[in-house]
């Protein structure tokens, strides 16, 4: 498989790493679009949201609860952030292994674009 994601979970592709246990990565996007901007990924590969069933589908709670605790740790918990994923092409999704953005520290606009 040539996902840039996997190879980030094996080890083939370095991150700058914040988390990571034995079911997710989170991880510093390369290309911030805010203060603090990270993806947080399931090491399992899943496609998209659409590849999401019964039995997989514990890994999404367990990213946004840790999205919740690290948004708490790194201290911007109170001031708010915003988690945002894309789904197919339309929806933005470049890379085709689920993700979730995570951005904070300033000011988020609605509509995001």
């Amino acid at each position: 498989m040539d996902c840039i994601f996997c190879k980030i979970v094996n080890g083939e592709i370095p991150s700058n790493k914040i988390y990571e246990d034995e079911d997710i990565i989170a991880f510093n996007d390369l290309y911030p679009q805010a203060p603090i901007h990270f993806l947080v990924i399931p090491k399992k590969h899943i496609e998209s949201c659409n590849f999401l069933d019964r039995e997989n589908s514990e890994v999404v709670a367990k990213i946004f609860v840790k999205i919740a605790e690290l948004a708490k740790e790194m201290g911007f918990d109170e001031s708010g952030y915003r988690i945002i994923n894309n789904c197919n092409d339309h929806g933005g999704q470049t890379v085709k292994h689920l993700h979730f953005h995570v951005l904070a520290g300033r000011s988020l606009n609605w509509p995001p674009g």
